[in-house]
């Protein structure tokens, strides 16, 4: 602290370490990673109600087998129901189960909605009550449930409301993956496919190579690729975000994919998920990329392929001139009046520019048009049809 003329200025720094660990057969009731060992105690659980139907028998035999005390509570599935009113639904549970919030952190078990609801929720609830996540979609596996963000959506704008607060520990079981059609499977890959593109072309060679069986066997084989993929993809995404957990620096490679999907996933709510308008985002940068000259015809032509392969749209209704405009105005709000827009140089690399202008979106929807047209959506036509996606 620091004393000037009656005005005094306090500098702190708050240390954050935090756990992202593997497990396998989380909810058996001899696997004591869920409650760290600690037999006997209270926990307050809560869940939405897909992972409910799809598991509540074993979250129920599990804190019966190893709890003295629990309560599940759960909450509506979706991204329409990321609300302040599923926050409020937490923090009342919280409250009745008169939690003793030092030694019973509560657990969440589900996909990225769910667990930034119940982030946010302990984040503010006595401004720190520990959380553990257990992520049940390959996106919170490798996205949602490795970084501290929390938040809920605010009127139109996606996660507009939140707070930066690192679950005590993250478990991640790939056999969760075994439940989830291949829509939710190709949402997480969009995840993963962003680190690829940014920083890691051996991670875009084992999409290409291994991808679609991945997508195809949930990540069932258990194989040394589909391990690579996805522990390449978390290492990545946790080298760009432990140094800028509180994103003080605002060029994060971690933010491509992620500055025109935000208006185009809410102006499409509820028909696309998350990763699909990453992809659709990423898509469009590299797309611009090659209208600059940064990306190649032919790595194009590669990138675009590798998401058709992994089910993912490239194209879409809601990706207009205006929209993609409107979103590039609202992302520069939110980075401090500088676009700080990534885009891929080649594969597994990537430059922020500021001087994204009309001329360039229009080119690179013609561009993607074209790539439709030539059938590189092929794929993602196909599996549109069987789960009921998007192109």
């Amino acid at each position: 602290m620091t004393t000037t003329n009656r005005s005094w200025t306090v500098s702190a720094q708050q240390d954050v370490r935090y756990r992202v660990e593997t497990s396998f057969d989380i909810l058996n009731p001899a696997n004591p990673a869920l409650i760290d060992g600690e037999y006997g105690s209270r926990r307050l659980i809560v869940t939405d109600t897909t992972v409910d139907a799809l598991y509540g028998d074993k979250i129920r035999a599990y804190a019966s087998a190893n709890l003295s005390e629990h309560r599940i509570l759960v909450l509506p599935h979706g991204e329409s129901n990321k609300r302040w009113t599923a926050v409020e639904a937490v923090l009342e549970a919280i409250e009745s189960f008169k939690l003793d919030r030092r030694r019973e952190p509560v657990i969440a078990i589900g996909g990225g909605v769910l667990t930034d609801i119940v982030g946010f929720a302990c984040s503010i609830y006595r401004r720190n009550t520990p959380f553990v996540r257990v992520p049940t979609t390959l996106i919170g596996i490798v996205d949602a449930s490795v970084g501290v963000k929390t938040g809920v959506n605010f009127q139109t704008g996606k996660n507009k409301i939140g707070t930066y607060f690192a679950a005590s520990r993250s478990l991640l079981d790939t056999s969760f993956l075994a439940s989830l059609g291949a829509r939710h499977v190709s949402n997480g890959l969009a995840e993963i496919l962003k680190i690829a593109l940014i920083k890691d072309r051996e991670l875009f060679t084992l999409l290409e190579e291994h991808g679609a069986t991945a997508l195809g066997g949930r990540f069932q084989d258990h194989n040394e690729a589909e391990q690579a993929i996805i522990d390449r993809a978390i290492a990545g995404m946790l080298e760009e975000l432990e140094p800028n957990l509180w994103e003080q620096t605002l060029e994060r490679l971690v933010d491509y994919g992620h500055s025109f999907s935000p208006t185009v996933e809410m102006k499409a709510l509820p028909e696309l998920l998350h990763g699909e308008a990453v992809c659709l985002d990423m898509a469009l940068t590299t797309a611009i990329s090659v209208h600059r000259g940064l990306v190649s015809t032919e790595q194009a032509r590669r990138i675009f392929t590798v998401m058709g392969e992994l089910g993912l749209p490239v194209t879409h209704p809601a990706m207009t001139a205006e929209n993609l405009l409107d979103g590039l105005a609202d992302t520069t709000r939110h980075r401090n009046g500088l676009q700080r827009l990534p885009l891929p140089v080649g594969i597994g690399s990537a430059v922020f520019v500021n001087d994204l202008g009309p001329a360039d979106i229009t080119s690179a929807l013609e561009i993607l048009a074209s790539a439709a047209r030539s059938g590189n959506t092929a794929r993602v036509a196909d599996n549109a049809r069987l789960e009921g996606a998007v192109v």
